[in-house]
């Protein structure tokens, strides 16, 4: 299960307000606030933006490791879903599994699975936690990040 108690104790560690943040982000106060409780989960685009903004590792993040920053980490501005995509490829091939594998690991469909390698849809951030916990990758790497 994500956790995201590090999205409320980085802005608290600044003094940053919810407002403020959601402001940066150009998203609304109540949606950061879900995002902060846990009750809906942050988008990648916007996970890379807060991590770039606190000069931290979506690993770190999303509590997957507590190195706060790799040396290697690039700071994107946007996501590219193709590589994000080619990565998930490799996650596949390496462990030997199909993508009607990949998608009932994560109850979804192979289509969706599909469209995440081919680069037409940006992964859920669920889905790339699930895959990045299971098969002990960096969401970082996984990002085009490092």
């Amino acid at each position: 299960m994500m956790n995201f108690k590090r999205l409320k104790d980085l802005r608290e560690d600044r003094d940053l307000y919810q407002k403020e943040i959601a402001n940066y982000l150009g998203i609304t106060q109540s949606n950061y606030s879900k995002w902060e409780i846990g009750t809906k989960i942050i988008p990648l685009k916007y996970l890379n933006k807060l991590c770039n903004y606190y000069n931290v590792s979506m690993d770190y993040m999303l509590e997957i490791t507590n190195k706060k920053f790799d040396k290697s980490i690039k700071k994107l501005d946007s996501l590219d879903k193709a590589i994000i995509g080619k990565r998930i490829k490799t996650i596949r091939d390496t462990n030997n599994l199909t993508v009607r594998d990949v998608a009932k690991e994560l109850i979804t469909t192979p289509s969706t699975i599909s469209a995440y390698e081919t680069g037409k849809t940006l992964i859920l951030t669920s889905f790339a936690y699930e895959l990045c916990k299971k098969y002990n990758v960096s969401l970082d790497w996984l990002c085009g990040r490092k």
